[in-house]
């Protein structure tokens, strides 16, 4: 029948994709069948028919689910045989070839059921943002495994897209926080915003009316922005986001190593700038950073920072870094060195102040001591840094040289040395003075002459004040060692001390200056 069907179709003047379609079979088997006579056929159908397969033995059992669901897949076929014959040994392939013949042999069409959707109109700028949370499984460094939490928001329009990371599950707090960093991100809030129900936004919607976490309610009737709450399965009206979902687990996440958070989210931001908000958006066919520049100038402005009361006296804090920097408008400020300590919660209290140059302020307590302040930078993705938050790594070494010049006779001349030292060497000078330090703990009686020594050859080098000083060590022991023997080993001058020549007479055998 099935190579009767195709012939009267053909000639008919249906293409081959048309008898395909038309038959619900592949078109390879349409162009089989166009190549065979009538007997080849029939040959070719008994054939099939006595050839045996692994799966003949459960034909009855499959053949009665497709053709009562006939849109059931092959997968799900598979599932169904084990689940009924756990010691079935087959694999996913050859359920789909026995499933696929079968479909095509009895003209059983997979039915798919398809969900009607409405096509959603294009938001205007300044709208909408949608928001959704998201988790993956990345390895480390040390080859270990962690869960990492992320939160995710693209602006309806330019699409253009935020996220931030953490280790750990995200509590009301946490999401509050991502919020701000995302106003300040893009510049400013829309409209409306949508989310999906969760938990750490809503308690519950009655009918429409939505109830909030007390914690998040405080937050909005500050930010005064409208919210958008997705029914339950109903994916649609936040595809968005959840395309963008997928789109940072399968393109940034997927199979980055993990090394440390603080690092992680950096590359984020680098990710989104590279690829996330610079590809080409297959929807609008525009890039999203592009676009955004136009829709960042309807966004609403949003203060630098929450007051006291609305959050609980949390949301106008910002965590310190173990690099001993916060985060702000997506850039790094820095702290004074020892602000991060571990086994702590390593919070700061920030405040925003000025007009047209703002400031920003960083104390330990809401209304303590100032530790710390910045002009605020336009740019992002920078490191604003005090040098007085930074270690003197000058300090150390300028003390250790003093130390070395106490120990020379002549301090002006070792001074004079061992600036030449830190001229020639500026990398490796602490190196430099920690060698002549040992010299000098080793050969005390030697580092005036080999200092003289270095500076009359112009030796500034460490490793020579080491060599010179080892050399004429050499030289004394030498000498000590051939008088003691000769006087020793003669019984006319066994009575008398043998005397030894001063450090200057080693030095004139060098070559120096006596």
């Amino acid at each position: 029948m099935l190579y009767v069907k195709i012939h009267e179709l053909r000639k008919r003047k249906f293409k081959v994709a048309q008898i395909a379609k038309e038959l619900k079979i592949s078109r390879p088997t349409v162009y089989k069948y166009l190549d065979m006579t009538f007997d080849e056929a029939r040959a070719y159908t008994e054939q099939l028919l006595g050839r045996k397969k692994k799966l003949d033995h459960y034909k009855d059992w499959i053949l009665a689910w497709l053709e009562e669901y006939p849109h059931l897949s092959s997968a799900q076929i598979h599932d169904w045989l084990l689940e009924r014959y756990p010691d079935l040994l087959v694999g996913g392939s050859t359920v789909r070839s026995y499933v696929k013949d079968i479909r095509e042999f009895y003209q059983i069409e997979k039915k798919v059921i398809v969900r009607q959707y409405e096509a959603v109109p294009e938001q205007p700028m300044g709208k909408q943002l949608q928001v959704d949370w998201g988790e993956t499984k990345q390895k480390t460094i040390d080859n270990k495994e962690i869960k990492l939490y992320f939160m995710a928001f693209v602006l309806a329009h330019s699409r253009h897209k935020y996220m931030e990371w953490q280790a750990r599950p995200f509590t009301t707090r946490d999401a509050i926080r991502c919020h701000e960093n995302a106003f300040q991100f893009y510049g400013g809030r829309t409209e409306e915003i949508v989310y999906d129900q969760d938990h750490l936004i809503t308690v519950s919607e009655n009918a429409g009316q939505l109830l909030l976490t007390a914690e998040f309610q405080s937050y909005v009737n500050e930010r005064k922005f409208n919210i958008y709450l997705c029914r339950r399965a109903d994916p649609e009206s936040k595809g968005m986001i959840e395309n963008v979902v997928k789109y940072i687990k399968g393109n940034f996440a997927d199979s980055r190593v993990f090394s440390n958070i603080e690092d992680w989210n950096d590359r984020a931001l680098q990710w989104l700038q590279r690829t996330g908000n610079h590809q080409v958006h297959q929807t609008t066919k525009k890039r999203p950073a592009e676009v955004f520049l136009l829709e960042k100038q309807h966004l609403q402005p949003v203060s630098s920072l929450l007051s006291y009361e609305s959050t609980n006296n949390q949301s106008i804090t910002r965590s310190v870094s173990k690099d001993n920097t916060i985060r702000y408008k997506s850039n790094r400020y820095s702290v004074p060195l020892g602000t991060y300590q571990t086994m702590t919660e390593n919070l700061v209290w920030v405040e925003v102040i000025g007009d047209e140059q703002q400031t920003l302020v960083i104390r330990r307590e809401a209304n303590g001591e100032i530790i710390a302040e910045h002009m605020i930078s336009s740019e992002k993705g920078k490191l604003i840094q005090n040098r007085h938050h930074t270690r003197d790594r000058s300090k150390g070494i300028e003390e250790l040289k003093q130390r070395l010049i106490s120990y020379f006779e002549d301090p002006t001349q070792a001074a004079a040395y061992f600036d030449e030292i830190s001229q020639r060497y500026p990398r490796y000078r602490r190196d430099q003075f920690a060698i002549i330090h040992k010299v000098i703990q080793q050969y005390p009686a030697l580092i005036d002459t080999v200092l003289t020594k270095c500076m009359t050859e112009k030796l500034y080098n460490a490793n020579d004040f080491r060599d010179i000083a080892h050399h004429l060590d050499t030289l004394h022991d030498e000498a000590m060692k051939g008088l003691q023997s000769f006087y020793n080993n003669s019984p006319k001058y066994s009575h008398i001390k043998a005397s030894t020549r001063s450090l200057n007479a080693y030095t004139s055998i060098l070559g120096g200056r006596a």
